[in-house]
């Protein structure tokens, strides 16, 4: 039902946009370019997602379904039970779920997109299959979800690499700060959600599974930001992520041998998924896709920087951050749309500048929550989201608040 009105939203909120810029402003092209938007909206959501996305989708639960039958994917189920078990009270605590979201985890933290998107829908396939109500987000569900749109990274390879592209003087000098960010975006989601479902975040397994994961990023922080220089940097993220990626894929194969499973069969089983996952979310990413082109190609992001300088101004508050304003709006909506704004304002008011900066940190601080939801509750039929675009929201909303935060703390 959220999902229904906040579709219908889109589109109303982008009409009255187009309409006030029409009459207060003389924009006769402003309805031919949100209609020109939609189709490319539409293309991009078939010829720049679902067709690429199918072949990957092919490549990995194929592979994954290799570690299901070499038992790799049980083995991290169960080592990472007592934890789930908590925060995912409805989950098995050895389903295979488990080790398909530790999977996905994983390959976000590491920035392996690629990866992670397969691994991703392939544990919200599988906390469906114990979901009561095939029609109706889970606890479970949500909670992945969120997580999900939070975006914890903790390399943003991508990023860096746009700034050394547009000849940043350190290109990772916004690696600690994005780290700060999706950290702050990820904490906030699970504890709400926590708190909304019920669950005892004061247990001691819970905290010491939160406090070790804390403790890691610190010391990873404190190792890149201590020991390696930018060049450094960019080179052991590379290495240290293709390396696991592959690793994991020798190690799948390697398993799936000793227990004798013929390794190509398998694959092939668990590939001629990839293809229908992909054609199964085709509507409901050309739907959400199309209804956010609307929104972007009316200016209604336009409107709101302008009223927010204004506030700004009335209050004597410092308007610096402003300027990232748009990357911030965009982020929950699109992902190459935010990705565009990033590099549209990096050129405007340069790389190194503090507006270059914080929508960098913006960009790596969390995810794209409608595209996740169209792409995940999609490929499994849900259709009744429940509470889970709000808190996927606030998670958005945390990042963008601490990105700002740790601008002014490290750049201001």
């Amino acid at each position: 039902m959220a999902l229904n009105y906040i579709w219908s939203s889109f589109f109303l909120v982008g009409f009255v946009a187009a309409l006030y810029q029409w009459l207060y402003f003389g924009d006769t092209l402003i309805f031919a370019k949100i209609i020109e938007g939609t189709f490319t909206s539409a293309k991009s959501a078939v010829m720049d997602i679902a067709l690429p996305l199918a072949g990957i989708m092919t490549l990995w639960l194929g592979i994954m379904n290799v570690g299901e039958k070499a038992g790799a994917v049980g083995w991290v189920a169960r080592l990472i039970a007592p934890f789930f078990s908590r925060i995912f009270p409805g989950v098995p605590k050895e389903h295979p779920a488990n080790g398909h979201m530790v999977m996905n985890f994983s390959a976000n933290m590491l920035g392996l997109d690629n990866a992670a998107t397969p691994f991703g829908l392939k544990a919200m396939e599988s906390l469906q299959e114990i979901n009561p109500n095939k029609d109706e987000a889970s606890d479970a569900q949500i909670m992945f979800l969120v997580i999900q749109t939070s975006g914890l990274t903790v390399i943003p390879l991508s990023i860096m690499a746009q700034r050394a592209i547009l000849g940043a003087a350190d290109p990772s000098d916004i690696f600690i700060p994005c780290l700060l960010a999706t950290f702050a975006s990820t904490l906030v989601g699970v504890v709400a959600v926590s708190l909304r479902q019920g669950i005892n975040l004061l247990d001691r397994v819970v905290l010491s599974w939160l406090g070790g994961t804390t403790l890691a990023c610190a010391g990873l922080v404190y190792y890149f930001a201590y020991y390696l220089n930018k060049t450094e940097i960019e080179v052991v993220s590379k290495i240290s992520a293709n390396l696991i990626l592959f690793s994991i894929i020798v190690t799948f194969i390697l398993g799936a041998l000793r227990r004798r499973v013929n390794v190509y069969e398998a694959f092939i089983e668990g590939a001629k998924g990839g293809i229908q996952t992909s054609l199964t979310v085709i509507p409901y990413l050309v739907g959400m896709l199309v209804a956010i082109g609307v929104v972007r190609n009316s200016g209604v992001l336009g409107m709101i920087v302008s009223g927010m300088n204004w506030v700004c101004l009335q209050l004597g508050v410092d308007n610096s951050w402003t300027g990232a304003l748009p990357t911030a709006l965009m982020k929950p909506l699109s992902g190459s749309g935010s990705k565009a704004m990033m590099i549209d304002t990096m050129k405007a008011y340069g790389v190194d500048s503090f507006v270059g900066r914080l929508v960098s940190i913006m960009q790596g601080a969390a995810d794209t929550t409608f595209y996740i939801i169209a792409l995940y509750f999609g490929s499994v039929g849900i259709r009744k989201t429940r509470y889970a675009v709000g808190y996927g929201l606030l998670a958005d909303v945390a990042g963008m608040i601490a990105a700002v935060f740790v601008a002014y703390l490290f750049f201001g």
